[in-house]
């Protein structure tokens, strides 16, 4: 018994919701610092609220994953999680910019950071579960296929997310500046369309794909993997301590891949937490306290456009990698595409004007693209299959810490050693960008001749 091969639009209908998640991403990605200093967070404040994303994919991804692989209902396995995440998401995404309706209860500060909490830890619930049901569904030949369609919604969501509020404005007519303390319209309704298209793609998901039932599952596995049965022909149980075991036998190339992930994911939070009001200082000229003004609407409208720049500069990059990787070797590509990202970074800080910003946003796409799938390629290519699963979800550790560790000294930085000058946290990411790359020619990647897109 095989699973059935899938048409393009059956595995895009499958991954469908992805853009809806993708663009509530994107919008949080590039307005979250900006909404939060609307409601009075100082800039060296920003990285302890940004903290919430990375503590919420440490707690909940495991969680929803393990209750994902072993729940199943009339509604299917991994279909009600996706539902719930994108329903809490989507609730956060309409509150969040409207926190301030709630002032005579809480601060309207303390309103958004939990709403920002709701949102990352509901895009987690519908994350995992939606990667988990394109392994479910296809064969193991359809499985690049899948995850390049899955890769191109994503970058089509991310683009859509970031440009839409400099699209409210400037081609509707939507306004743009508010009373201060109050986030302008075109924010707050491109949050609300955000919600609809999450929901609403998902939904496309739900009733355009069917789930395997337990059973079908249970003879795939059986078939494909039957190390994985025990004497009596069932499945084994794996025990939750059995992760401390893993994590301390894992390979060498994930441990040197560790630290390349650390040093990537730091530069990485840098820059979503401070983007803004490092451009709004040094590119736009206002002093750290502007908030509110025009010209700073201006600035967090523009970083929305570079930031969709570079997700759809890696969109298109990445479909080079697989070449380059089997020119130069997989580790080689990583290691170029994070100097090229990290001097992209440092680049901001000599750029006379916002349009030339567009320079260093192809730089960092280009870094972006790398980040998403090299990392993966060489993990998966020195790790058994019986133990994907788990070394997967332990690799997601090097993604977390590196964030909880900026998130937490990132805003004392700002305020004591860069005097409120966020542009400095900037150049900070680009040069771990560059020391990412560094280590990556450290990487042992026994199959670095043979990638697989």
């Amino acid at each position: 018994m095989k699973k059935r091969t899938l048409g393009f639009w059956e595995i895009w209908n499958m991954s469908f919701g992805f853009l809806g998640i993708q663009m509530g991403f994107a919008l949080q990605n590039a307005n979250a610092s900006r909404i939060l200093q609307i409601f009075g967070a100082d800039v060296h404040e920003l990285s302890w609220f940004w903290l919430i994303a990375p503590f919420m994919g440490l707690i909940v991804q495991p969680i929803i994953g393990h209750y994902s692989d072993n729940t199943w209902t009339r509604f299917g396995r991994r279909k009600p999680f996706f539902l719930l995440g994108a329903v809490l998401a989507s609730i956060g995404m309409i509150l969040i910019p409207q926190a301030d309706f709630m002032i005579a209860i809480l601060p309207a500060l303390w309103v958004g950071a939990g709403m920002l909490m709701i949102m990352d830890a509901s895009f987690n619930i519908a994350m995992e579960p939606f990667r988990a049901l394109v392994a479910d569904n296809l064969s193991d030949e359809q499985t690049t296929k899948g995850f390049s369609i899955q890769t191109a919604l994503i970058g089509i969501g991310a683009v859509i997310g970031s440009w839409l509020p400099w699209m409210l404005a400037n081609w509707f007519g939507v306004a743009q500046v508010s009373e201060e303390g109050t986030v302008p319209a075109n924010l707050l309704w491109s949050f609300i369309i955000g919600a609809i298209v999450l929901v609403g793609s998902i939904l496309v998901t739900i009733f355009t794909t069917k789930e395997y039932s337990p059973e079908e599952l249970a003879q795939f596995e059986a078939e494909t993997n039957p190390d994985l049965l025990n004497e009596t022909g069932e499945k084994r149980k794996a025990k939750l301590t059995d992760i401390f075991d893993d994590f301390r036998t894992m390979p060498e190339t994930m441990r040197q891949l560790s630290w390349v992930q650390f040093f990537s994911w730091f530069a990485l939070f840098g820059m979503w937490v401070f983007a803004v009001p490092a451009i709004a200082q040094h590119i736009y000229g206002l002093p750290p306290e502007d908030s509110s003004s025009e010209t700073y609407q201006q600035a967090g409208n523009w970083v929305g456009i570079l930031f969709g720049i570079y997700n759809g500069i890696s969109a298109i990059f990445a479909f080079l990698l697989p070449i380059l990787a089997k020119k130069i070797s997989r580790k080689k590509t990583h290691a170029y595409a994070l100097f090229v990202g990290g001097i992209g970074l440092i680049l901001i800080y000599f750029m006379p004007n916002e349009n030339w910003l567009i320079l260093p946003m192809v730089c960092i796409g280009i870094a972006w693209a790398s980040i998403l799938s090299m990392p993966y390629a060489m993990l998966a290519g020195s790790i058994s299959a019986k133990k994907m699963g788990v070394y997967m979800g332990i690799f997601n550790f090097f993604i977390v810490i590196p964030q909880i560790i900026n998130g937490i000294i990132g805003g004392p930085l700002v305020k004591y050693a860069y005097d409120n000058h966020a542009i400095y946290a900037l150049i900070v990411s680009g040069a771990s960008f560059i020391i990412a790359g560094i280590l990556s020619f450290k990487i042992n990647d026994k199959k670095d001749t043979v990638y697989n897109a």
